[in-house]
């Protein structure tokens, strides 16, 4: 059974940790085992209650009340809760739960549900992102397991495949656009969304995808004329190095425009080459993807 710290719990349900203790001494729905060295662990449990009652506290629910509850009044008070920020907040948190059990088969009906009612881009927008921004840390600094990762990831990613195949082929183009990620990166929700995007906004997407080495990258744009290259950056390998990556870059091409987004150009503040451009957070990368 997978086991949680305190600081995990608080970068998942957003309570923070010194809350999460005056919870613990005053109610019962916590009770967390100690190490040794008197260090808090919690089960999987007890990180799907905090869930729970972290959304009830949220819209209007008292401690003192959630902690009368059972696990099933929770639940079916979490399903009343109608509003929208609310919802959307309910199926995150259920996606957790249901990763964190191994739970994919309802995992995956969370995800038809939504995507049936909402369509794939709100999905994206509204849930995936947001799912994956809650659990990302947890993943980098392994305390998820990564059979939990995987199954999860490829679940979301067989889900925007099937959006981006759903859309009419680009036969009538007057954009191409090359998307690709660098060697070691395989983390590509953020890269497959992109080319949901430009897809559906009619551009011809040569999508390259994970783990590309430049060489590659180098004889298809001398190969066709290529108008973009786009890269989105979220853990490439240990030992990347991002400034070696835009000289590599640089030396691909000088003429193409190259754009660069994701949690590695978010932070990066080095020089860079006057055709790279860098997209830092998604209401830039939408932005720059209506204007081309």
């Amino acid at each position: 059974m997978s086991s949680y710290t305190i600081k995990d719990l608080e970068k998942i349900s957003g309570i923070k940790a010194h809350t999460i203790r005056i919870w613990e001494q005053r109610y019962q729905f916590l009770q967390p085992q100690r190490t040794e060295t008197n260090i808090r662990t919690y089960s999987s449990d007890e990180l799907k209650t905090i869930l729970n009652v972290s959304l009830l506290n949220k819209y209007g629910f008292k401690i003192s009340h959630i902690d009368k509850m059972s696990a099933e009044q929770m639940e079916e008070k979490i399903l009343s809760l109608n509003q929208i920020d609310a919802q959307k907040e309910r199926v995150v948190n259920a996606l957790i739960k249901e990763m964190v059990s191994l739970n994919m088969a309802n995992f995956e009906r969370q995800m038809d549900t939504y995507i049936g009612q909402k369509g794939i881009e709100k999905t994206i927008i509204e849930i995936i992102f947001p799912f994956m921004e809650r659990v990302g840390i947890l993943w980098i600094t392994n305390h998820i397991n990564p059979a939990q990762e995987h199954l999860a990831t490829n679940v979301i990613r067989q889900k925007i495949i099937l959006g981006i195949e759903k859309l009419p082929p680009v036969l009538h183009y007057t954009k191409r656009i090359v998307l690709f990620m660098p060697e070691g990166e395989y983390h590509e929700i953020g890269l497959l969304y992109v080319h949901f995007l430009l897809k559906q906004r009619g551009f011809y997407v040569d999508y390259l995808g994970t783990n590309v080495p430049m060489v590659d990258l180098r004889y298809l744009s001398e190969f066709h004329k290529v108008d973009y290259l786009y890269c989105h950056l979220t853990s490439p390998a240990k030992n990347f190095k991002i400034h070696k990556f835009f000289d590599q870059l640089a030396e691909v091409s000088k003429i193409i425009p190259i754009v660069i987004s994701g949690q590695l150009a978010q932070a990066y503040k080095g020089q860079i080459a006057g055709n790279i451009q860098l997209k830092r957070t998604l209401a830039e990368t939408i932005s720059f993807l209506e204007s081309i």
